[in-house]
Protein backbone atom coordinates (compact mmCIF):
# COMPACT_ATOMS: atom_id res chain seq x y z
CA UNK A 1 0.00 0.00 0.00
CA UNK A 2 2.73 2.44 0.76
CA UNK A 3 4.42 1.62 -2.33
CA UNK A 4 1.81 2.28 -4.35
CA UNK A 5 0.63 5.80 -2.92
CA UNK A 6 4.73 6.81 -3.37
CA UNK A 7 4.21 5.41 -6.87
CA UNK A 8 1.02 7.98 -7.12
CA UNK A 9 2.57 10.84 -5.80
CA UNK A 10 5.47 10.27 -8.21
CA UNK A 11 3.58 10.24 -11.21
CA UNK A 12 1.38 12.92 -9.77
CA UNK A 13 4.51 15.18 -9.20
CA UNK A 14 5.52 14.39 -12.73
CA UNK A 15 2.35 15.22 -14.50
CA UNK A 16 2.84 18.61 -12.35
CA UNK A 17 5.95 19.62 -13.30
CA UNK A 18 7.08 19.11 -9.72
CA UNK A 19 10.68 17.24 -10.03
CA UNK A 20 12.07 16.63 -6.87
CA UNK A 21 9.30 17.86 -4.10
CA UNK A 22 8.45 16.66 -0.81
CA UNK A 23 5.14 14.90 -0.03
CA UNK A 24 4.39 18.39 1.59
CA UNK A 25 5.78 20.63 -0.64
CA UNK A 26 2.81 18.72 -3.17
CA UNK A 27 0.07 19.96 -0.92
CA UNK A 28 1.46 23.44 -0.77
CA UNK A 29 0.85 23.73 -4.37
CA UNK A 30 -1.95 22.05 -4.91
CA UNK A 31 -3.89 24.24 -2.06
CA UNK A 32 -1.96 27.99 -3.19
CA UNK A 33 -5.08 30.03 -4.77
CA UNK A 34 -3.91 32.36 -7.20
CA UNK A 35 -5.30 35.68 -7.43
CA UNK A 36 -6.98 36.33 -10.60
CA UNK A 37 -6.36 39.73 -11.88
CA UNK A 38 -9.61 42.42 -12.44
CA UNK A 39 -9.51 44.48 -15.51
CA UNK A 40 -13.13 45.02 -15.48
CA UNK A 41 -14.49 48.26 -17.07
CA UNK A 42 -16.79 49.04 -13.55
CA UNK A 43 -15.01 46.66 -10.77
CA UNK A 44 -16.96 47.51 -6.61
CA UNK A 45 -14.93 46.60 -4.04
CA UNK A 46 -12.36 47.50 -0.84
CA UNK A 47 -9.79 50.63 -0.67
CA UNK A 48 -7.65 51.38 1.46
CA UNK A 49 -4.94 54.15 1.66
CA UNK A 50 -0.64 53.95 1.73
CA UNK A 51 0.91 54.15 4.93
CA UNK A 52 3.29 57.48 6.21
CA UNK A 53 6.33 55.41 5.45
CA UNK A 54 5.73 54.77 1.70
CA UNK A 55 6.10 58.71 0.84
CA UNK A 56 9.46 58.72 -0.85
CA UNK A 57 9.81 55.56 -1.84
CA UNK A 58 9.86 53.91 -5.87
CA UNK A 59 6.59 53.01 -6.82
CA UNK A 60 6.51 49.77 -9.50
CA UNK A 61 6.13 52.46 -11.94
CA UNK A 62 9.56 54.17 -11.47
CA UNK A 63 7.90 57.11 -9.85
CA UNK A 64 8.34 58.71 -6.47
CA UNK A 65 5.43 58.15 -4.35
CA UNK A 66 4.07 61.49 -3.20
CA UNK A 67 0.89 61.08 -0.62
CA UNK A 68 -0.42 64.55 -1.59
CA UNK A 69 -0.52 63.14 -5.40
CA UNK A 70 -3.77 61.45 -6.52
CA UNK A 71 -2.65 58.10 -7.19
CA UNK A 72 -3.32 54.38 -6.45
CA UNK A 73 -2.05 50.99 -6.31
CA UNK A 74 -4.08 48.12 -8.64
CA UNK A 75 -3.09 44.75 -9.51
CA UNK A 76 -5.38 44.23 -12.00
CA UNK A 77 -5.13 47.75 -14.14
CA UNK A 78 -1.60 48.31 -16.68
CA UNK A 79 0.31 51.30 -14.85
CA UNK A 80 -0.52 54.68 -16.29
CA UNK A 81 -4.18 53.86 -16.22
CA UNK A 82 -6.66 56.49 -15.13
CA UNK A 83 -9.45 55.56 -13.25
CA UNK A 84 -12.77 57.37 -11.15
CA UNK A 85 -12.84 55.86 -7.29
CA UNK A 86 -16.53 56.62 -6.19
CA UNK A 87 -16.63 56.26 -2.13
CA UNK A 88 -20.16 54.46 -2.24
CA UNK A 89 -21.29 55.54 1.39
CA UNK A 90 -20.98 59.37 1.03
CA UNK A 91 -20.85 59.83 -3.04
CA UNK A 92 -17.25 61.61 -3.21
CA UNK A 93 -15.53 61.03 -6.23
CA UNK A 94 -11.63 61.29 -6.94
CA UNK A 95 -9.75 61.11 -10.46
CA UNK A 96 -6.25 59.19 -10.13
CA UNK A 97 -3.68 57.63 -11.95
CA UNK A 98 -2.54 53.59 -11.13
CA UNK A 99 1.33 53.64 -10.76
CA UNK A 100 2.16 51.06 -8.24
CA UNK A 101 0.56 47.32 -7.73
CA UNK A 102 -0.52 46.00 -4.16
CA UNK A 103 1.25 43.30 -2.51
CA UNK A 104 -0.14 39.68 -4.20
CA UNK A 105 -1.76 38.42 -1.25
CA UNK A 106 -3.47 42.21 -0.54
CA UNK A 107 -6.92 41.16 -0.78
CA UNK A 108 -7.90 45.14 -1.47
CA UNK A 109 -9.46 46.25 -4.90
CA UNK A 110 -7.15 49.70 -4.84
CA UNK A 111 -4.96 51.46 -2.42
CA UNK A 112 -4.93 55.02 -2.41
CA UNK A 113 -2.75 58.07 -2.17
CA UNK A 114 -3.16 59.76 1.37
CA UNK A 115 -4.47 62.82 -0.78
CA UNK A 116 -7.13 60.80 -2.23
CA UNK A 117 -8.26 59.10 1.04
CA UNK A 118 -9.01 62.40 2.35
CA UNK A 119 -11.09 63.66 -0.41
CA UNK A 120 -12.72 60.56 -0.28
CA UNK A 121 -13.63 61.06 3.70
CA UNK A 122 -11.97 57.51 4.36
CA UNK A 123 -9.01 58.29 6.20
CA UNK A 124 -10.76 58.37 9.74
CA UNK A 125 -11.82 54.68 8.65
CA UNK A 126 -9.05 53.50 7.12
CA UNK A 127 -11.03 51.38 4.53
CA UNK A 128 -14.01 52.28 2.72
CA UNK A 129 -16.40 50.47 0.05
CA UNK A 130 -15.34 52.02 -3.47
CA UNK A 131 -16.86 51.64 -7.06
CA UNK A 132 -13.69 51.81 -9.59
CA UNK A 133 -14.81 52.95 -13.03
CA UNK A 134 -11.27 52.56 -15.55
CA UNK A 135 -11.51 55.72 -17.97
CA UNK A 136 -8.22 54.18 -20.04
CA UNK A 137 -4.65 55.94 -20.35
CA UNK A 138 -5.49 59.21 -21.69
CA UNK A 139 -5.99 62.38 -18.57
CA UNK A 140 -9.00 62.44 -18.69
CA UNK A 141 -10.42 65.60 -20.16
CA UNK A 142 -12.49 67.09 -16.64
CA UNK A 143 -8.80 66.94 -15.11
CA UNK A 144 -6.92 68.12 -18.04
CA UNK A 145 -9.05 71.58 -17.99
CA UNK A 146 -8.74 72.29 -14.65
CA UNK A 147 -4.82 71.54 -14.83
CA UNK A 148 -4.73 73.97 -17.92
CA UNK A 149 -6.94 76.61 -15.48
CA UNK A 150 -4.16 76.40 -13.05
CA UNK A 151 -1.38 76.71 -15.34
CA UNK A 152 -2.84 80.27 -16.84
Amino acid sequence: MKILKRLLLAVSLLYTGVAHATPADSLKTQSRKKRKANTAKVQFGTASYYAAKFHGRKTASGEVYDANKFTAAHNGLPLGTWIRVTNQRNGRKVLVKVNDRLHYKNPRLVDLSRAAAKKLGYTGHGLAKVKVEVLGKKMPAELATANEATNK
